[in-house]
């Protein structure tokens, strides 16, 4: 046997709306209090990676000069105004209960010319350990589930304010290390997954009439299809379920109050492109147990569509098949707002809210972060305080250590350009 305590946590807390295995059954009564959240598989892939993006309600699509940009938006990476960058972050995960369970991010991106830019990511989500037993409880061995996703993508400008890029993802989940339950073993699951991005980014100036100052504005728009992939299984075929396929768009504004201070404002709108659960017809007791035609092996669906389709339709009718309407589909939109201040681009403070409807969710929080800048190195930590339910992130502080490749060759050219200026005054004038 399996002792479940760390696995079930995580199947129950990694995704807090989501499950891993299985469609969900949705019944009337379930619809009736308006609740029905979408599942998917490997949902770790929804967890925003680094500590700027979440102390920003998790708004990140269109924030400018990002590091991060491969997992928010790959097509503002040849905006970023270094030519390099690495980062790596930190998040522990159910920390007020668990003391190993973790995700860790690895990104890095370089610009090729002024116009492209190559960027790659590791994401590692590792549950701790678990322990194998047999039937009568002696321990047969320990086993730490992991999940993790490899990316690597391109993306260019097509013009000085218009960029696109696309990105490939390998996936890679396994949570029970081949256990064999009933005869039918839980094997890792593996999908390929790709993004599609654009960004969009320029400025502007607008005169304050009351004291005649201008300031100058930047600003931008961002929009990004991620994880559209092939479905994901622990067991056969049968089973088979979506991976987070996702629409996030988004907008920026940033405002240069003076010479050393600057606000920004963030909003993103994000969507899966997943399958709406129907409601299926029940037997008469109500049971779990959905009433079959016997010339159809399938549940009788009554209200909603049939979420078993390929993945490309599956994306197109994620817009019209939630079984209360276009109010329901409205309904599995999430709104995401950040605001940033920055003093002397050296120091950072953050704020956001992230809202997701009660029916799909009721996730629902605030995030606040700082970020400082010095030489080489920056860090950035974030905090989040939910509102409406426990989150598997409270009380938990997350971080991003970044590394800036072009002060790095800066600094170690700065001697030598000291030592050549010496020379240069020293040297007898003709």
């Amino acid at each position: 046997m399996l002792n479940f305590k760390k696995l079930s946590l995580f199947v129950a807390a990694s995704s807090v709306i989501t499950t891993v295995f299985g469609q969900k059954t949705i019944t009337t009564e379930d619809l009736q209090n308006g609740q029905n959240s979408i599942s998917t598989a490997v949902p770790f892939l929804g967890i925003s990676p680094d500590a700027r993006a979440a102390a920003l309600g998790d708004a990140g699509v269109a924030m400018p000069d990002d590091i991060n940009a491969m997992h928010w938006n790959l097509a503002k990476t040849p905006f970023n105004t270094k030519n390099g960058a690495v980062a790596i972050s930190y998040t522990p995960w159910l920390r007020n209960l668990v003391p190993d369970i973790s995700l860790s991010y690895l990104t890095a991106y370089y610009k090729l010319d002024k116009r492209s830019a190559i960027a790659g990511s590791l994401r590692y989500f590792s549950l701790g350990q678990i322990q194998f037993t047999d039937n009568y409880g002696s321990s047969t061995g320990n086993f730490t589930p992991n999940e993790f996703a490899i990316d690597l993508g391109y993306a260019t400008k097509l013009n000085e304010k218009f960029s696109l890029g696309v990105a490939f993802r390998y996936i890679y989940s396994n949570l029970a290390g081949g256990f064999n339950q009933s005869q039918t073993p839980i094997d890792a699951g593996v999908s390929y997954a790709g993004d599609i991005s654009a960004y969009y980014k320029d400025n502007t100036t607008f005169k304050d009439k009351a004291n005649g100052k201008k300031y100058n504005v930047n600003y931008g728009f961002g929009a990004v299809i991620s994880n559209i992939g092939s479905k994901l299984t622990y067991t056969s075929a049968q089973y088979e379920n979506f991976i987070p396929i996702n629409l996030r768009l988004g907008g920026y504004a940033n405002v240069d109050i003076d010479e050393y201070n600057s606000v920004a404002f963030m909003l993103d709108l994000n969507k899966l492109l997943v399958p709406t659960n129907p409601v299926y017809l029940r037997n008469s007791k109500n049971t779990a147990d959905s009433v079959l035609d016997k010339s159809n092996p399938k549940p009788i669906i009554t209200k909603g569509i049939d979420p078993n389709v390929p993945v490309v339709q599956g994306m197109i009718q994620s817009f019209y098949d939630a079984p209360n309407g276009f109010s329901e589909e409205m309904s599995e939109i999430n709104i995401s707002t950040g605001l940033e201040y920055w003093y002397n681009k050296q120091f950072a403070l953050r704020g956001g809210y992230f809202h997701e409807p009660l029916t799909k969710g009721n996730r629902q929080y605030a995030t606040f972060g700082v970020g400082l800048r010095y030489n080489v190195f920056g860090l950035d930590v974030a905090y989040l305080w939910p509102f409406q339910q426990r989150h598997p992130l409270e009380n938990t502080l997350r971080f991003t250590l970044t590394f800036d490749f072009d002060a790095f060759v800066d600094q170690k050219e700065e001697p030598n350009k000291k030592k050549t200026k010496v020379v240069e005054e020293d040297a007898p004038s003709e």
